[in-house]
């Protein structure tokens, strides 16, 4: 079997993913303050500005659902070559464009490719070393994910202070071209999961045009009213599709993504949660900063939120001591917590201020972190450790459909609602405020319904890939008598 030199190496292989993730997800938070400099020297509309970054995004959710197909029939790690090396293509074609077409290209390649490295890159780092391991990993994974977003807007506002944007750009391809070295150097070869399952045409159609649709007509609400044709017909179809999408899957006989076995109590919860976290906490920080932008410089303003990546940073060495136990179900409420606290107090001056912003994004940025991946812990334990990529693939479907959509939403009812820009944001914030109270009292009713008593998971057993970390009752078990259930992707 052919491998890299630094093959096995857990240091390289989590370097490698680091790499591999923080390029796009720092870069879809940083572009707000640079996106006027963007379309300036490009000639570009800031309206064509957002539809790239919904298309991006798009691209992103899509990815999700391509790279569990990809792993079925392709040899993944000569895959994650391929995913590196485009990655890098599209960076280098945002930084050094020259007109829209290749910022367009380059920039919708980046989203494509980071979720196609997520969902191949982080199963194997998880499963693929003894457990002792996981602790970190699961460290790693909090930092890359919610720490990258987090500083997003203090490099947004240091590149838009310094009147620029190109660099930004550039050491984001110096980053892609590192994950691409350490994919090289770290390679060991491997077989598809399932070269003889059938293609899942059906699913890979219903998520390419439902993300795209969904999020282009998110992306026109920024010159559109939403009862126009051109935003509320994408935008509500697409979210049909997307719909549609899990009932085939919950449906189907060989479905690609495991649907009907995390329709049981704990994994719904989880996904609850994570939903409702992420699209609660990324309005939240879209709003105020936008609302904020015409108060302070990019600079102080992206300062503003600096507390948001201490506050990842210190929800994730927190996670890392409490996912082997039964308290990753109270870390996950306590999360929901500090989020709902930090929207309020964000909210409670109109317009926002900025020390009760800063101190609002420090606790935004623990619930956060001690919300979604904990909750995608909570899915992935329900189901055998063989099935983690395709659990990581349905939550970061959903999970980007809800952050990175309905930011857009908000932001519309924002400039829309209300006597004045400053009103409107109030209103917004309060949605933000109800999403994240649902989440923890959505989350909080399945385990009741389910009676549920927050269980420790079996790591090690589940890590052996031969049984879950845990038994996960029936929805609503407190009700009904138990169903069965289809359990070929436990």
């Amino acid at each position: 079997m052919r491998q890299g030199p630094l093959a096995g190496r857990y240091p390289a292989v989590a370097t490698m993913v680091v790499l591999a993730l923080v390029p796009y997800l720092a870069l879809s938070a940083a572009l707000g303050p640079i996106t006027p400099l963007i379309a300036r020297e490009l000639g570009m509309s800031l309206q064509a500005m957002n539809v790239t970054a919904g298309m991006a995004n798009a691209g992103y959710a899509v990815g999700t659902v391509l790279a569990v197909q990809f792993a079925q029939h392709l040899p993944q790690r000569r895959m994650l070559l391929v995913y590196g090396a485009v990655l890098l293509i599209g960076s280098v074609l945002t930084a050094a464009a020259v007109d829209p077409a290749m910022f367009i290209v380059g920039h919708v390649l980046q989203g494509l490719c980071t979720s196609l490295l997520l969902i191949a890159a982080v199963p194997p780092l998880i499963i693929g070393y003894p457990a002792a391991r996981l602790r970190t990993t699961a460290v790693i994974m909090n930092v890359c994910i919610f720490g990258a977003v987090a500083l997003g807007p203090v490099l947004g506002g240091v590149q838009a202070n310094a009147n620029g944007w190109r660099p930004l750009f550039w050491a984001i391809a110096g980053i892609a071209a590192g994950a691409l070295v350490l994919s090289a150097v770290t390679f060991q070869d491997t077989p598809p999961n399932e070269p003889g399952a059938p293609i899942d045409y059906i699913a890979l159609a219903l998520a390419t045009v439902g993300c795209a649709a969904a999020f282009f007509g998110a992306s026109e609400l920024l010159t559109h009213p939403f009862v126009d044709a051109l935003t509320c017909g994408p935008l509500i179809g697409g979210l049909l599709l997307i719909v549609i999408l899990f009932v085939h899957e919950y449906t189907a006989r060989h479905p690609l993504l495991c649907v009907g076995s995390l329709v049981s109590t704990l994994p719904v919860a989880g996904v609850v949660a994570a939903i409702c976290a992420a699209a609660a906490s990324v309005s939240a920080i879209s709003l105020t900063l936008t609302t904020l932008a015409r108060h302070y410089s990019p600079l102080h303003l992206g300062l503003l939120y600096l507390p948001e990546f201490g506050g990842a940073v210190i929800a994730a060495f927190v996670f890392g001591s409490v996912f082997r136990t039964h308290l990753l179900h109270y870390f996950v409420l306590v999360g929901l917590l500090f989020l709902t606290v930090g929207i309020v107090l964000m909210n409670a001056a109109a317009p926002p201020t900025g020390p009760l912003t800063s101190v609002g994004s420090g606790l935004v940025g623990i619930g956060v972190g001690s919300s979604v991946v904990p909750a995608l812990f909570i899915a992935g334990f329900s189901l055998r450790s063989t099935n983690v990529q395709r659990v990581f693939a349905i939550i970061e479907l959903m999970r980007a459909v809800a952050a990175f959509m309905i930011a857009p939403v908000l932001l519309y009812v924002a400039a829309d609602v209300g006597s004045n820009p400053d009103s409107g944001t109030r209103t917004a914030l309060w949605i933000c405020f109800g999403i994240s109270v649902a989440g923890a009292l959505g989350a909080i009713g399945l385990y009741v319904a389910g009676r549920v008593r927050p269980p420790t998971p079996s790591v090690d057993g589940w890590m052996s890939g031969e049984r879950p970390g845990w038994d996960s009752p029936p929805l609503f078990a407190r009700f009904r008598r138990p169903v069965e259930r289809d359990d070929s992707c436990l």
